[in-house]
């Protein structure tokens, strides 16, 4: 079981969700509807991002008695990584002006790199890093 296909996220909002990721961040669909009952986007490395309405996706995993929905760090964080610094400052850039909120302004890491975080309109945190020994294979896809 050495594979991730999807990664899904529940949100409050379908519809803002779906502006957020598709109009903001660029993410990539075929769907056309921002009411869709669930969306997936693509991404390069073949991976689907998920959205699915929160009080749903509880009831998905226990329809009898379905875990706590709310706010709070859940302790999953989701990353994105950049080929420079400078690619760092771009996307938070870019998230900023989809209206998430920086959670940390880019700075040097402790093991040698660059980062960043910020929290999409549903809370789940994003971290933007750039490591000066990262390499990537032909899709972009972090090479360790």
């Amino acid at each position: 079981m050495n594979r991730l296909n999807v990664v899904c996220l529940g949100v409050k909002d379908m519809e803002r969700a779906i502006r957020f990721y598709k109009d903001g961040l660029g993410f990539q669909t075929k769907e056309t509807s921002y009411t869709p009952p669930v969306i997936f986007f693509n991404t390069s490395a073949g991976i689907k991002l998920e959205l699915f309405p929160l009080d749903l996706l509880a009831k998905d995993i226990n329809s009898h008695n379905p875990p706590p929905v709310g706010t709070g760090f859940s302790g999953i964080t989701l990353a994105y990584n950049a080929k420079s610094r400078e690619e760092v400052h771009q996307i938070m850039e870019l998230a900023k002006k989809a209206g998430a909120k920086v959670e940390k302004e880019p700075q040097e890491v402790f093991w040698g790199g660059y980062h960043a975080y910020f929290s999409d309109l549903d809370g789940y945190y994003w971290e933007v890093a750039y490591g000066p020994d990262f390499s990537f294979d032909e899709n972009d896809m972090l090479l360790l």
